[in-house]
């Protein structure tokens, strides 16, 4: 046996003091954690005993089962926590619970003092177990080191101040038990079902069975801690179900083994169906973060981008500090490697899937699309993001199959040096927009765009490889001469204008610019039109009608920018108006016409702002139909 002490009082050094008293005062809501701590050194000091059992040490009890065991005594209000592990002697005790075993001990009161959360900080810097004077009036811990000639010790204190170790004289099997008398307003820990929603909630993947009352409660394995090839597919969806409380399986599973530069284990799923409650309770993601099994942040935001939000799982690391802070996890270097990794994983694996599973594909993009868009941001990742993008065009049989950029690029006509899109509420309007005659007429593809985030990501994205994105609002009608039409979808010519009518449609023009004024930079013939009377169009590459909307949408201060109406010489309504002009250019028609088509391309547009007067001139345009109509049926009958 080795040297016997006597019972003898020692007094907290002053940061620890100082540090107790902030626990017992200021860190209520964060009392449960001291479970945590408790359970965690418990799985430590197993893990060292392994160890040296391991390396063929010499121990004593051998046939002692590794285990964690806590039991709950009503009569003097007391739950204790014993292990079987490595245990401690009269020396390593005195050390390991009376003093802070790390510098930086003024930095890390400073860091708990201004924090109302200490879930994520108790624990550092070696000071977990003092988080049981959260809860403790007092605390008694008997401990028996796993050497043959060490005595059995006991230290005890009501962490007001002070502390006590003695050596035992009598025999206790290798281990430590910590009994912990509770404060009256801490009797909660004294209910079963209360240690056990704790423990599954921070402890439940430690390696090693832990009881309550006998009772084994963290029955769910760390299976990311196990090789792919052992663990069923069945394993894997009652994990998930247990993390997420799905009732469906997942849609895919992703289980990941790192082991250079920097070591863990991740175990994502992305979930069949989108969490519709996604937009209104944008905080609800991320991913639980394990150290070691265990638990050290519930849905650590940083390990995944919020456009990744959708994927659920867990992280386990075996480099970073056990219970490292939230701040300081931001500025740890290893933490960023592993955010970095486990984003590229998720990257790859969707690359894969788009690659071999079309289908299954689509149905991800479906569910979880619009989350993904919101990828534009992440620079890093740029052109994994692009190549994983999909967009519906006028080349889909529906509005709900998509294709991706590099189908479109693969696709392009000869000549064509753009990728085109159009915004729009829904295909029908898109695909009846008169900024896209010219597009069908050539057989060039244009793709469509519903969602209003579209439009951030286009902008973000700027173009695909060598080919610039181009909406067909700012498509120049030049470049798109240079693009041959499809023979079997070129339209019949209409009948050319004379010479003399060419001259009359030229003064048109002017009178109709003359008519809008400042509405409209200029008025000219189109070259894009091929069905349509008329469209107004960007005179420079500047924001389209959709993206105006939506900086308007967000408070944002924007001048409109300058656009000229283009008419189409060939549309029947446009050759009336021009025999009109011909027999009197001050016809009213001629302005109450031009105004009417101003307004239907603002509505086309989506920028009519004032309806009013739009709908007073199509009123008298229906009063006035009518009255013709009448008068013909009257002029028909009569003969």
């Amino acid at each position: 046996m080795g040297e016997v002490h006597t019972a003898k009082k020692y007094k907290f050094k002053a940061e620890v003091k100082k540090l107790l008293d902030i626990l017992v005062h200021s860190l209520y809501t964060s009392r449960e954690i001291f479970l945590r701590e408790l359970i965690s050194n418990a799985s430590d000091a197993l893990d060292k005993l392994r160890f040296e059992t391991t390396r063929g040490s010499e121990v004593v009890n051998p046939e002692l089962p590794l285990e964690i065991r806590i039991t709950i005594n009503k009569e003097d209000k007391s739950i204790t926590v014993s292990d079987t592990g490595i245990g401690m002697n009269y020396d390593e005790i005195t050390k390991n619970l009376g003093t802070i075993a790390k510098s930086g001990t003024e930095e890390f009161l400073k860091m708990v003092a201004d924090s109302k959360d200490a879930t994520n900080i108790i624990g550092r810097f070696g000071i977990g177990f003092y988080s049981v004077f959260m809860v403790a009036k007092e605390v008694i811990v008997t401990s028996r080191s796993y050497r043959k000639e060490d005595q059995p010790v006991e230290w005890r204190s009501d962490g007001l101040g002070q502390y006590e170790v003695s050596v035992l004289e009598k025999e206790l099997p290798r281990g430590t038990s910590i009994k912990v008398l509770l404060k009256e307003d801490a009797e909660e820990f004294l209910e079963k079902w209360r240690l056990e929603s704790i423990i599954k909630k921070h402890s439940n993947f430690i390696s090693f069975p832990i009881f309550v009352e006998n009772e084994k409660i963290n029955t769910v394995s760390a299976i990311w801690k196990e090789p792919k090839g052992s663990i069923t597919k069945k394993q894997y969806e009652e994990f998930y179900k247990f993390l997420t409380h799905d009732t469906e399986p997942p849609a895919d599973i992703i289980h990941k083994s790192i082991d250079a530069p920097i070591q863990f284990n991740a175990l994502l799923f992305i979930p069949k169906k989108s969490d519709e409650f996604f937009w209104i309770d944008r905080d609800n993601y991320g991913l639980d973060l394990y150290v070691r099994k265990v638990l050290i942040q519930h849905k650590n935001k940083d390990l995944l981008p919020e456009y990744l939000g959708f994927v659920k799982g867990v992280v386990d690391s075996e480099d970073l500090p056990l219970n490292i802070s939230r701040e300081t996890l931001q500025e740890n270097v290893i933490f960023n490697k592993i955010a970095s990794s486990v984003t590229s994983t998720v990257l790859s694996y969707l690359a894969e899937k788009a690659k071999n599973d079309r289908q299954g594909y689509e149905n991800f993009w479906k569910e979880h699309g619009k989350i993904f868009k919101l990828g534009y941001v992440d620079f890093g990742n740029r052109e994994k993001y692009i190549e994983l993008l999909r967009f519906n065009s006028s080349f889909c049989k529906d509005e709900t199959e998509v294709i991706s950029l590099e189908e479109y690029a693969g696709r392009m006509k000869e000549n064509q040096k753009e990728i085109y899109y159009a915004s729009g509420p829904n295909r029908e309007a898109i695909l009846s927009n008169p900024h896209i005659e010219i597009f069908k007429n050539k057989g060039i593809e244009v793709l469509c765009l519903f969602d209003p985030v579209d439009e951030l990501v286009i902008n973000s994205i700027g173009k695909y490889k060598d080919y610039p994105l181009k909406s067909i609002e700012n498509a120049d009608a030049k470049a798109l001469e240079n693009i041959k039409s499809d023979e079997k979808e070129s339209e019949e010519k209409k009948e050319e204008l004379s010479k003399d009518d060419k001259k009359h449609f030229s003064s048109l023009l002017a009178k109709m610019k003359k008519i809008l004024g400042d509405k409209v930079e200029d008025v000219v013939e189109s070259q894009r039109l091929v069905e349509s009377p008329a469209c107004l169009v960007s005179t420079s590459d500047g924001l389209t009608s959709t993206m105006e909307k939506i900086l308007r949408m967000t408070n944002k201060e924007i001048q409109p920018s300058k656009k000229r109406l283009e008419i189409n010489p060939n549309n029947k309504l446009i050759r009336n108006l021009l025999e009109v002009f011909k027999k009197d250019s001050n016809d009213e028609v001629i302005k109450e016409v031009t105004e009417q088509l101003y307004y239907i391309s603002l509505l086309n547009d989506g920028e009519l702002t004032d309806p009013h007067y739009f709908t007073s001139l199509a009123n008298k345009y229906l009063e006035e139909s009518s009255s013709w109509y009448i008068d013909y049926s009257n002029k028909g009958n009569n003969e």
